[in-house]
């Protein structure tokens, strides 16, 4: 079995919460997400991926230029009171509200506030607790001679692609847009959620 293959089965493992002779990986996963919720800052730049075949699908290369961060981000939907104004019960609509961004895609743009000389990239879950989310976000610096040059990461150096996190232009984002699907149902997802009379959400 490839080592790729290992990384992926010890990760499906951790989420199952299974119990082998050697590893309890449950209470890996317990003490790794305790470490993570007791640090200061909810964004931490890393050595080095934690699931690295999934940051490798995603772009990720051991070179000078590409870093990845993790990012601690809240659970849930956000505060939503409750109307003042009478009505029925019905009509109240403060329960099951959700944003408009995904989670995901705030995480990233949180981190490339923090890190304005680099691009976002992709991102990827690795864990959650009763309280937070746990992202790691790939970034791109796009001042490196080494990214410029780099054949598959080089077209995040043109200007067109700045602030992309912020744009809704990663996976995340474009997910949230209503962009990643296609047929029957999707037709008033393009150009925008604002065209088409907003008819989209």
């Amino acid at each position: 079995m490839s080592l790729t293959k290992q990384i992926k089965n010890t990760f499906q493992s951790e989420f199952a919460g299974k119990k082998d002779k050697n590893y309890n990986y449950k209470n890996i996963r317990r003490k790794r997400l305790i470490e993570w919720r007791k640090a200061k800052e909810a964004i931490v730049k890393v050595d080095k991926p934690l699931n690295l075949p999934r940051a490798r699908e995603l772009g990720y290369k051991a070179k000078e230029g590409v870093i990845v961060v993790r990012a601690r981000i809240r659970k849930g939907s956000g505060l939503h009171r409750r109307p003042i104004r009478g009505r029925r019960p019905l009509r109240m609509g403060f329960k099951k509200l959700t944003r408009r961004a995904n989670i995901r895609s705030m995480a990233e743009a949180r981190v490339s506030k923090k890190y304005p000389n680099c691009e976002v990239l992709n991102s990827y879950k690795v864990g959650m607790d009763g309280k937070n989310h746990y992202f790691e976000v790939i970034l791109v610096d796009i001042s490196s001679p080494s990214i410029i040059k780099d054949k598959d990461l080089g077209w995040l150096c043109e200007p067109q692609h700045k602030g992309r996190a912020d744009r809704g232009k990663t996976s995340a984002g474009k997910k949230h847009r209503g962009l990643r699907g296609k047929g029957e149902g999707y037709e008033k997802a393009r150009p925008s959620q604002k065209a088409h009379n907003r008819k989209l959400k």
